[in-house]
């Protein structure tokens, strides 16, 4: 006889006794009070005890289980069912909905290999142009992620999830340099803010479950600088080969262009500079603190360690793309 013990309700579950019949509706209790509704389309008898194939009359995802618990009983997260006032569906519709549910599941199969064919295709072409870009003396590749919050602050749960890696250059050595890496922030305008020494982005994360070094506002959430080491030169390859797979993942071009120091156009507007800070970037200077809502509502990133004629500056960093949305806002704030 298989027996369950629940370590939260203290209940003990005999799997060999049924508990329940086909088209009979069982309630799903989830975590957040979720709840939804099943029925059961099948009851196997195994070896050891029943087992109850289940679909979701919400998602038509089917599910199985051998633990059900009487709804009288009912003690938390679980899938149980009515013992006292039990309901059941038309056979002939339950019937419908399994075929509607297994024609869905053929569907996502159908979809998910023509997924797998083109993510194949695009590693395929990435495989090649990675292993005829990638240096053979290369130590290490840096990159940029964008990284998306993937936190719930309201269950301590922290975590986030990178949705674009760019390949900004290589090193020849796997030393850990914010130097370095603030080399190549440049080559991508998303990232061209941190090409400017601020220790406030510089994270140094190496201990058990860090992130190890990372250039950035955060971990969590916009975008960061970091270097891959290279231990295997194929399993590299392999692991670059989707992001290879996409040109517009390579940001090469900048990666030993020195960032200039002089500025090519200053423009003073009322209270405020605008400079001209690199080839990818303007930079605004400043009383910034009256319209600092604006500015970042502008993609604009403050850093307080800019550098204007040849000091230390704050002010506001820009990519190129916004040059001409940052002289409108300045010019409205001067009228």
């Amino acid at each position: 006889m298989a027996k369950y013990i629940s370590l939260f309700g203290g209940t003990t579950t005999d799997t060999t006794v049924q508990v329940v019949k086909e088209n009979q509706i069982v309630i799903g209790f989830g975590p957040y009070s979720t709840t939804n509704r099943y029925v059961v389309y099948k009851v196997e008898h195994t070896e050891d005890g029943y087992m109850y194939h289940l679909l979701n009359l919400e998602t038509k995802k089917t599910d199985c289980t051998d633990i059900l618990q009487p709804l009288s009983c009912q003690y938390g997260i679980g899938k149980y069912y009515d013992d006292k006032n039990p309901q059941f569906m038309d056979a002939f519709e339950v019937a419908l909905l399994v075929e509607e549910a297994e024609k869905q599941v053929a569907e996502e199969a159908r979809q998910a290999e023509q997924e797998r064919q083109r993510v194949e295709c695009v590693k395929a072409v990435g495989r090649e142009r990675f292993a005829a870009i990638l240096p053979p003396t290369a130590k290490a590749v840096i990159v940029a992620e964008l990284r998306q919050d993937e936190s719930d602050h309201m269950t301590d749960y922290f975590a986030y999830r990178t949705v674009r890696t760019v390949i900004l250059g290589f090193s020849s050595h796997t030393r850990d340099l914010f130097s370095e890496m603030r080399k190549y922030a440049s080559n991508l305008p998303e990232t061209a803010y941190l090409a400017e020494p601020c220790e406030e982005y510089e994270h140094r994360e190496k201990y058990s479950m860090g992130a190890g070094y990372y250039l950035g506002q955060s971990k969590y959430y916009g975008w960061i600088i970091k270097k891959t080491p290279i231990y295997n030169r194929e399993r590299t390859i392999e692991d670059f080969a989707y992001t290879a797979g996409d040109e517009a993942n390579f940001r090469l071009s900048n990666a030993t262009a020195e960032r200039p120091d002089k500025r090519s156009e200053t423009v003073v507007q009322g209270d405020f500079i605008i400079v001209d800070y690199s080839d990818k970037a303007v930079a605004v200077f400043g009383d910034t603190k009256p319209i600092k809502t604006e500015l970042s509502a502008l993609g604009g990133r403050f850093n307080s360690r800019l550098t204007y004629e040849g000091q230390k500056k704050a002010g506001w960093i820009f990519q190129k793309a916004k040059e001409a949305q940052v002289r409108q806002l300045i010019g409205g704030m001067n009228e």
